[in-house]
């Protein structure tokens, strides 16, 4: 009789023991948010939040390089709309000359701008980004990567933006310049042919800058609805739902507290009550 009621008595502090470790789990999770305190509260879940948590921080890098690319496709296009507004004034510089009514002064005056249009173009192909590095590098353009799978050069390398016909648009503009003090009328009439292609190879690349941007654009939407969806994912996984953890704490609280009282009173009773 006394072993039986002893043994009873193990069971119940084991049990009591259990409903208390449960309550002190059920109070960390609602503390913390996170259902998960151990990769052996659920090795399933753990695994999944793991995996999670890697394309999160792939999903930060690419977006963080979709915005950095942005930044500068919008920077590389104004500086090639400052080249196009150049080329187009030096074109005009170039068409007044062109017509034989110039005096020699006037025309040093139009080389000389000419001449300083060619240094702004050259400064404009020498810009840096927000890191200080070359907007349009000077090799091969840089190939920056968005997404597992997808990755491009945003902005075109300096050879690209710059260069037509195998020489670089300051030297057409320089070119134009000479012939223009020289009076050289073929001279003139080439670097207007000159003139007219940077224009048009200006412009085709601005055009590919605009669908640099839109692309980028839609790859940062995606990137944000993956992260949404990813951010959701691992909530499901890792974060206490309180309804549900509140209303098991009370429950266990109380059933604890009873089995408590219980255990107090049947422990009240005298060797003597239990013989009897």
């Amino acid at each position: 009789m006394i072993n039986a009621t002893g043994n009873r008595m193990t069971r119940e502090i084991a049990r009591q023991t259990q409903l208390a470790d449960r309550i002190d789990q059920l109070q960390i999770q609602v503390s913390t948010g996170k259902r998960l305190q151990r990769a052996s509260d659920d090795p399933v879940a753990a695994r999944r939040i793991a995996t999670i948590g890697t394309a999160q921080a792939s999903a930060t890098t690419w977006a963080a390089n979709v915005a950095t690319a942005s930044a500068q496709v919008s920077q590389a296009d104004a500086a090639l709309g400052s080249v196009s507004n150049l080329l187009v004034r030096a074109r005009e510089l170039a068409l007044s000359a062109a017509n034989g009514t110039m005096n020699a002064s006037d025309r040093a005056s139009v080389a000389a701008e000419l001449a300083g249009i060619a240094d702004e173009i050259d400064g404009l192909a020498a810009s840096r980004d927000a890191n200080g590095e070359a907007l349009f590098a000077s090799g091969t353009a840089k190939i920056v990567r968005f997404d597992a799978d997808v990755s491009f050069a945003p902005v075109p390398s300096a050879a690209d933006a710059f260069v037509v016909g195998g020489n670089p648009l300051s030297t057409g503009l320089r070119d134009a310049a000479a012939a223009i003090a020289a009076a050289d009328t073929a001279g003139i009439n080439a670097a207007l042919d000159t003139l007219a292609a940077s224009i048009s190879h200006v412009a085709d690349q601005r055009a590919a800058m605009g669908l640099s941007a839109g692309r980028l654009e839609r790859i940062g939407d995606g990137l944000a609805a993956r992260g949404i969806a990813l951010a959701d994912e691992r909530s499901a996984a890792e974060d206490t739902d309180m309804h549900v953890a509140i209303a098991q704490l009370n429950a266990t609280t109380l059933t604890l507290e009873a089995a408590q009282a219980s255990f107090a009173r049947i422990n009240r009773q005298t060797l003597f009550d239990i013989l009897g």
